[in-house]
Formats: C-alpha cells, sequence, structure tokens
C-alpha cells in the first residue's frame, strides 16, 4: 500500500509517500513546499500543484489528510480549511480514497500517547522510519511522514 501523506497548511504544506506495513514501513519521498507570500488563490494553487505533481509521479494507492484542527487562531483555521479543501479537490480529481485523521490517532500511532508534544513527534519517526540523509526537515515534513506511518496503522 502506497500512501501520499500531506499536513494541510496555508504557510507549509508537508507532504510525504509512504509505502509498506505499518511494522515495517518505507519512506519513498518526503518535502516541506512553502508558498510564495502573496494573493491568497496562488498560494492555494500552488498546494493544489504540489498535491497533483505528487499524485502524479508517485502514483499513490490513497491520500492521507490531517482533521482540521480549530486552533484559537480562526484566520489560520480557515488557511489550513481551504488548502484541505484545495488537497482534497486534487484527490477527487484522482479518484484516490481519502484517510482522515485526528491529530491525537497521528500521535497515539507515533508515539503511543495521544498528547505528545511536536518533539515527541519528531524524536520518534527516524525509529519507525528510515529517513534518507538531508540537512534539515521542517517539522511540517516530519508530520507528514507521521500522518502516513498512522494511516498506514488505520488501513491494516
Amino acid at each position: 500500500m502506497r500512501i501520499l501523506a500531506i499536513d494541510p497548511g496555508y504557510d507549509h504544506l508537508g507532504i510525504a509517500v509512504v509505502e509498506g506495513d505499518p511494522s515495517k514501513p518505507t519512506l519513498i519521498w518526503s518535502t516541506c513546499v512553502i508558498p510564495k507570500k502573496g494573493k491568497h488563490e496562488m498560494r492555494l494553487a500552488c498546494v493544489s500543484i504540489a498535491t497533483e505533481e505528487a499524485i502524479t509521479k508517485y502514483t499513490p494507492d490513497a491520500l492521507a489528510i490531517e482533521t482540521l484542527f480549530f486552533s484559537v487562531n480562526k484566520k489560520t483555521a480557515l488557511g489550513v480549511a481551504e488548502a484541505r479543501g484545495a488537497i482534497l479537490s486534487m484527490a477527487g480529481r484522482a479518484t484516490l480514497p481519502v484517510i482522515e485523521c485526528s491529530p491525537q490517532q497521528v500521535k497515539l500511532a507515533v508515539t503511543g500517547h495521544g498528547r505528545a508534544d511536536k518533539a515527541s513527534i519528531i524524536r520518534m519517526v527516524p525509529r519507525l522510519i528510515t529517513l534518507p540523509p538531508k540537512k534539515s526537515r521542517l517539522d511540517d515534513e516530519y508530520d507528514a511522514i507521521a500522518l502516513g506511518i498512522s494511516a498506514l496503522t488505520i488501513i491494516q
């Protein structure tokens, strides 16, 4: 099973392609897309394009996306919701099944605790999956990898 996992964001978009099963997941590719600052519609277009390119290049069996978490900042929540819409639209166009995971499900699958912090996820991801050498990764990329691992546990 090959999963395209996307941590939706308006400022940062974590993307990972994970395959295998939960006991031995393999990372195929991951990145963090940072849309250029500017017009709202251009930022969302960047999210759509990045999603479409990943679907085309890696031909996943399903798309995993985090459910929307409502924070105190409503403007951020709206931007993330719109990014999710752009991503889900691309999944629909490609007729990909969608696996939605809550932040708590991801934390539980990766760390064993549903209230784990970001630092715990970043520490655990390399223990669960081999990461190719890379100078640095943003939190959003780690979140996408963790989401992919979580999706494998849900579908297995």
